[in-house]
């Protein structure tokens, strides 16, 4: 099977940039912990939800790099000093990543019960139309 990239296409000229992103969001290892919702909140604008309980505000770092959004939860492990005769809710890290478009920024990140809100917009491009002259040679 012959692996189809942007490159077979001619006429798609400059995006090899988006195709490098395809393949990394592609292989961003989340392993769905965890579990979070992504909804339209307007016409340029987003959220994106994931279910942290357990977590405290101290426990999550969000940050952008190139042009992805990474979020990381680590909760201290406190398991030696306390004796459980159960334990179903492990205290485990993640990292969620989302690769992000060229233009959307990332705003404020809300914590309320035990859900975390981290809100995106997205800027409108501008329409340009440019008259490319042409010379005689």
């Amino acid at each position: 099977m012959t692996k189809l990239t942007l490159a077979s296409y001619p006429h798609m000229l400059g995006f090899e940039q988006l195709e490098r992103l395809l393949e990394r969001a592609a292989k961003s290892g989340n392993d769905g912990y965890p579990p979070f919702n992504i909804e339209q909140t307007s016409d340029h604008s987003y959220r994106i939800t994931l279910a942290v309980a357990g977590f405290a505000e101290g426990d999550l770092s969000i940050t952008v790099e190139d042009r992805q959004l990474v979020i990381r939860g680590r909760q201290n492990d406190d398991s030696d000093a306390r004796v459980f005769l159960h334990r179903g809710i492990a205290a485990r890290q993640f990292q969620r990543t989302f690769v992000l478009a060229d233009g959307v920024e990332v705003g404020e990140a809300i914590m309320e019960n035990g859900l975390l809100h981290v809100d995106l917009t997205q800027a409108r491009p501008e329409t340009v139309v440019q008259t490319i002259k042409i010379k005689k040679g």
